[in-house]
């Protein structure tokens, strides 16, 4: 069966310069389906799924909308329509890959569509948006995203070299990609581990420990800012990660006080969920992430803070935020199906967590085991080590403990 690589484009502005797009990927012998997000001017071509479907798909018609003369209502109609769009076709096996050209419109509808397919699915998008913070684009989804330098407002010997790479780029992923779910695909089942820069020694020993003494499965790690959090519950759900040593929770202190890490309410939902084993550790919960230091609020004048770099402030949580992270990560653990271990160091929880540096706290860290054990599950096993989290002892006793599990 042919490849098809779906095109999103506003045919009714940059209508030139997506049917450039889908002629550089159609000789490169892959199929197109073409999806119209424009609302004013005819299109410049026909689409194969036109814009009136697009806003069928979201509950409204083409008329209803351009009624309400309303910019911003239209925008999300025609994303929520369009993401309903790509998924039909991705369920419908017509999707091998994605792509878009846009601005600041039409980057935001056609990365809303990228980031509610699952991982391991070609996404492309060409955009003027590509410089500051992107986040609100990709979120936590691979999505590839390739600066367009000039505006996309007409095709020349630049504009085209451009779009033309950006055509071989997906052509080129399509062909190389997974032909099945990437669950399917995986050679051999993940473990994910979360990690900081503060807890890295310990996952670093963790992985090896785990790769040495349990060789049929591979290690994935996860950087537990927010994204990280996000990408691993996700894949969780989709089946690709089978167990997981959630040693780093640290997304939660951010949650609770207002850092900038934060994962979400419903971190560490997922495993619990889908039933695979999870051990937990309270790595880095010693820890609220900001930025530069005068980009933290003001409320929080007079906190101990450390210049973890020249752009992340660091501010060390409380004994009262310590307990409350303690009941929080209980009561998520507490609907756990799988198998469920807690394991913690009481020598502190990171890097800067140790015997003279600068947040070594044993009452806040302690805390944190008061707020858990009083409101754990009582057939969840929580296992206290008289160690640091970095110590190779506290590693050794992860991997075995996880092995245990998963046997």
């Amino acid at each position: 069966m042919p490849r098809k690589i779906v095109i999103i484009g506003t045919l009714d502005t940059k209508g030139s310069e997506h049917w450039f797009l889908k002629e550089k990927i159609e000789e490169a012998r892959l199929e197109t389906i073409v999806i119209d997000t424009g609302l004013m001017d005819p299109p410049h071509f026909k689409p194969d799924i036109p814009r009136e479907e697009v806003c069928q798909a979201a509950g409204l018609s083409r008329k209803e909308l351009l009624e309400k003369k309303d910019r911003a209502f239209a925008l999300e109609v025609m994303a929520k329509g369009v993401t309903r769009v790509v998924r039909r076709l991705y369920e419908e096996g017509q999707l091998d890959g994605i792509i878009s050209l846009g601005g600041g419109q039409g980057t935001y509808i056609s990365t809303m569509a990228m980031k509610d397919l699952p991982f391991g699915i070609p996404k492309v998008m060409v955009s003027t948006q590509v410089s500051g913070d992107v986040s609100r684009y990709i979120g936590y989804k691979d999505i590839t995203l390739i600066h367009s330098v000039t505006d996309i407002l007409g095709l020349n010997s630049f504009t085209k070299k451009i779009f033309s790479q950006s055509a071989a780029a997906i052509c080129a992923m399509v062909q190389a990609s997974w032909k099945k779910p990437l669950a399917a695909e995986i050679e051999k089942p993940l473990i994910g581990i979360t990690m900081f820069g503060l807890t890295t020694p310990c996952v670093m020993k963790i992985k090896k420990r785990i790769e040495e003494k349990y060789k049929h499965h591979d290690a994935i790690v996860f950087h537990a800012r927010g994204t990280g959090g996000r990408a691993m519950e996700e894949m969780i759900r989709e089946g690709v990660i089978k167990g997981v040593i959630d040693i780093t929770t640290t997304e939660w202190a951010d949650e609770l006080v207002g850092g900038i890490r934060g994962a979400g309410p419903h971190r560490l939902e997922a495993a619990g969920e889908v039933g695979i084993p999870q051990l937990i550790g309270p790595g880095a919960l010693d820890m609220v992430n900001f930025g530069p230091r005068d980009t933290v609020p003001v409320k929080f004048n007079g906190r101990k803070f450390y210049a973890h770099t020249p752009v992340v402030t660091l501010m060390r949580t409380t004994a009262a935020e310590n307990r409350k992270l303690g009941e929080i990560i209980a009561e998520k653990l507490n609907h756990a199906r799988g198998r469920t271990l807690v394991i913690i160091p009481l020598k502190g929880f990171s890097t800067i967590d140790e015997k003279d540096a600068p947040f070594y706290d044993p009452e806040a860290d302690g805390a944190f085991v008061e707020g858990l054990v009083d409101n754990i599950r009582k057939d969840i096993k929580v296992i206290k080590l008289d160690c640091h989290i970095n110590d190779d002892r506290f590693a050794e006793e992860v991997a075995e403990q996880f092995i245990h599990m998963m046997s």
